[in-house]
Order: C-alpha cells, then sequence, then structure tokens
C-alpha cells in the first residue's frame, strides 16, 4: 500500500523529517503501508542517503521515493491509499475531493495560523485527520480512514447564486 506525503511549495523540514524517521516508518509499515511518496518541497533532509534533488531510499520496512516538485502531484494523489500533507487549502480540497484518506499536519512556523484553524475546521466536521509533528505516528496507529465523512462534490450553482444575489437578479 502507498502513502503520499506532500509538503506542496513550502519548507516544511519537521514534516520531511518526522515523515522518514523510524517512529512513522514502522507505524506505516505496522498499518500495512510498504511504499511512501515524499514531496519535499524546499525542505532540507538531513540525511547522507538524500542525494540532493531525489532519490530512492529503503528505511524501516519501507520503500521511499523523495522527490522535490513536479508539475503536477494528482498521480501520487489518486494512486495513494493515504496522503499526509501539510494543511494548505489548495492541497487539502484536492485530496479530498478525489476522496482519498488524509492527515493533515498544520505548519506551526507560519505567521498566522490559517492552516490550524482549517484542519481543525475539517477535522471536526470528520472529513480529515489533523494532527502534530509530535502525533504524527500516533495519529497513524490509530487512524481508521472508514470513519471519515465523505466530502460534498462541488456544487458551482451556490456561487452562482451568491452573485446573483449579490447583483440584484433574485
Amino acid at each position: 500500500m502507498l502513502v503520499f506525503v506532500t509538503v506542496g511549495s513550502t519548507r516544511f523540514d519537521a514534516l520531511v523529517e518526522a515523515a522518514i524517521s523510524e517512529p512513522v516508518l514502522s507505524t506505516l509499515r505496522d498499518s500495512g503501508y510498504n511504499r511512501l511518496i515524499l514531496q519535499r518541497g524546499d525542505s532540507d533532509i538531513k540525511s547522507e542517503e538524500f542525494d540532493g534533488e531525489s532519490c530512492t531510499i529503503q528505511r524501516h520496512g519501507v520503500d521511499i521515493d523523495i522527490w522535490k516538485f513536479k508539475p503536477s502531484i494528482q498521480a501520487e494523489c489518486e494512486q495513494a491509499n493515504l496522503v499526509i500533507s501539510h494543511a494548505g487549502s489548495g492541497t487539502i480540497l484536492d485530496v479530498l475531493r478525489l476522496g482519498k484518506p488524509l492527515i493533515v499536519v498544520p505548519n506551526p512556523t507560519l505567521l498566522d495560523n490559517h492552516q490550524e484553524e482549517l484542519a481543525s475546521a475539517l477535522d471536526t466536521l470528520g472529513h480529515l485527520k489533523a494532527t502534530s509533528i509530535q502525533d504524527l505516528a500516533s495519529t497513524i496507529s490509530s487512524f481508521e480512514p472508514r470513519d471519515l465523512v465523505l466530502f460534498p462534490p462541488f456544487d458551482g450553482s451556490k456561487f452562482s447564486k451568491l452573485v446573483d444575489e449579490e447583483m440584484g437578479f433574485i
């Protein structure tokens, strides 16, 4: 089974390091995941195994592909059995619209707490599981995708109605 970890276009060293740490990889392996794809963005990796741009390594029973950026992460999201992501709104919406199980880790180093607010609200609604770097392994261990609430499909008519109301057409 495949887990895809993404930090988007930002730098989130803590999530990247956590994703390839022994506690997280062992938990993923024990949960049935044998492959991890890590999109690291501008994050640094402190490992002699990592050669700079991309690499393939094996740690704690998990095969890991690491790369910086691609034009799209759609294919990785579609293939993944689980997505672990920073709490960026674009990534969250893309993954939830695909109906994929999602664990988000808000980046506490950002200037405001918009990631935390969004993650918390969607966790409360049951669409995803929000966690911290410190609790990532335990969250994976206890995570039950069947308990998630399906995210509603996009409905463009709501926006049209809102614009019509604001313009005085209805």
